[in-house]
This record gives C-alpha cells, structure tokens and sequence, in this order.
C-alpha cells in the first residue's frame, strides 16, 4: 500500500488537522467531524450544511466558506456521517433564518440527514433539505435507491449558498437548490479502481486494458465495461448520455470533474472533446469548470455534469466565491 498517511484509522482526523491548518478562516472541530465558516452564524442569512464520507476531497469541507456552504460534516472514508454531526453543523450556523441541508442520495446520507432535522428541529432550528440525485449512468446501485448523487452537488452547493449569501429567505434557496438539481445531469467513468485505506488493495477489480461506463463515486458498478476507449469516444458515450436525458434547450453550465487521479492535462484534453460533442449537438455552454472537486480518492476517471442555465443561475454561479476549492469575484 503507498499512501501518504500515518495509519488508515486516523487518515481523517489528519486531514481535517491539515485543512485547518491551511486555511485558519475556517473553524475546523476534528474530534467533532465539522468544519464550519469563520464568521458564522451570519444573522439574517440561511445556513447550508452538507456532507458525506471523506475521500471525495474537496468535496464537502473545501466548499465550506463565503458564498457557497456554512458548514461540512465529513465521515469516515465513503461512510455517511452521523445524525449528531449534522445536527451540530446546524446549530453553529442557524442565525435565526433556518438551515438548508444539501444531501447526495446516497441511503446512509439520506436516512442519517433524516435524523438529524428531526433532533435540529428538536432544538427549534428550521430546517429544510434538499436531495441531489443527477447521475444518469444507473437507477439503483449498491448504495442507493433512484438516481446517485454526484457532480450536480457542486452546482448546488454553489448557486444556493449564493442565493443565501444574497440574503433570500429559507423557502427561496430551497426552491433554487431543487431547480439546480431538476436541470442537472451526470455521468462518469472509471479508468482505475479505487483503494481504501482501510482495505489497501482495489475495492473492485477493473482488468488492465478496460474501463468502467457509468461508475459512482464509491466504485460502484455502471452500466457497462469496454476495451479502453480514447478521450473523444468517451466524450461522445458520456456527454450523449448526459443529453438523452438532459436535453437541455438553453445554454449549460459543464463540470469536467476528475475522478482523483487523472491529470489536469488529461481532463483539459478531455474538456476539448466534450465540448466537440456539445456543439455537435447544438449545445452552447456558458460556463465550465475543470479539475478534481468531486473526487473518488485515488480513482483515476471523470464525470461530465451538465446544468441547464437560466438567467438567475449564471447569476448566482458567477456571484462571488471564497472556499478552499472554489475561489473568484473577491
């Protein structure tokens, strides 16, 4: 095994000691599992917690910050965190306006961030929650009933933590966090398994030689595996996907997401292709993002996630961001 940690039971805790060490404006409680904002509870402001299990860096703590999440609750590697967790992450960040729990759909995420509303509404905290559910690859798969829940999180992290920095109530970033999702979609592929540091070795096997269509973020199955195929006919199975489903009659935002281990240079090539495909097909695309931010540990892949922009979403993607990942309008 050659990984870059002390010992599997304390790689967490390590990185969140890193994290906070790395950007001291946020409040990072290691024991607790909860990275929060410097300044907050913001008054007047609706909080956005989210969360889910580590190893999909930046993806939840590196959203955390001015104009995207008030706070992150990150689990064990690739298990969900606990109701106690969300429901801490809730009470640092309710100033009053309620909290908007952003949640991939994932059964553990979704059944333990169930739990959690019921002990922050407990303690009176409005809450309200949104489920993210936009990969088309598979319907069910191991961890999950419906659709998984991908790269769309970043976009909805992201335009509805603007929303609520703009200071629109709780039923309003609601509404806008559901429509980010409803005009989302997501597929990925897999060149490589993924390795836990718990188990050492690949979670899966994937032959040398072949990838997998439509893997989830935890290595589970897609829809089908292929003899290695180029970066432009990878484009065309996963954006063609994407757009079956889509189909999308405004100009869309694009994630080219990478899976970990890809390289920058692999996913701009790759980028080139996708955007090939997308004016092929007469889409036009208004913004994209490209690098490693919803991340399968050391899987090397990417996904393509495409939003139907409209005038309100450019808007709030383009409203000013300040987090560890995703940095521009400051």
């Amino acid at each position: 095994m050659r990984m870059l940690i002390n010992v599997p039971e304390t790689v967490v805790a390590d990185g969140l000691r890193g994290l906070a060490a790395a950007h001291p404006g946020l409040n990072v409680d290691v024991e607790n599992r909860v990275v929060v904002r410097g300044d907050a509870p913001v008054v007047g402001k609706v909080g956005l917690v989210s969360g889910g299990g580590s190893g999909h860096e930046p993806l939840h703590g590196g959203f955390v910050g001015v104009g995207m999440l008030s706070a992150a609750c990150p689990g064990e590697v690739f298990t969900s965190p606990v109701p106690d967790q969300m429901a801490r992450a809730a009470a640092a960040v309710d100033s009053g306006a309620g909290v908007l729990f952003v949640v991939k759909n994932y059964t553990g995420d979704v059944l333990n961030f169930d739990m959690a509303q019921e002990l922050a509404e407990d303690e009176g905290v409005q809450v309200a929650k949104v489920l993210v559910n936009d990969d088309v690859a598979v319907q069910d798969s191991l961890y999950t009933a419906g659709r998984r829940g991908t790269g769309a999180t970043l976009f909805v992290e992201k335009i509805a933590g603007a929303a609520a920095e703009e200071g629109a109530p709780l039923e309003r970033v609601e509404a806008v966090a559901r429509r980010v999702n409803e005009r989302s979609r997501s597929f990925g592929v897999a060149l490589s398994a993924v390795t836990t540091p718990a188990k050492g070795t690949p979670t899966f096997d994937l032959p040398s030689g072949e990838l997998e269509l439509g893997i989830g973020i935890h290595g589970e199955p897609g829809r089908e595996r292929r003899p290695m195929m180029t970066s432009r006919e990878i484009a065309d199975f996963a954006v063609n996907a994407v757009l079956e489903d889509l189909q999308p009659s405004s100009p869309v935002l694009a994630l080219v997401n990478g899976m970990g281990a890809t390289p920058l240079l692999e996913l701009y090539g790759f980028n080139a292709e996708v955007h090939r495909v997308l004016a092929e097909r007469g889409v036009p695309v208004a913004r994209t993002l490209v690098g490693n931010y919803v991340t399968s540990l050391d899987m090397a892949g990417c996904s393509v996630t495409l939003c139907e922009a409209d005038e309100e979403i450019l808007r709030l993607w383009d409203a000013p961001v300040e987090t560890p990942a995703l940095r521009w309008g400051r």
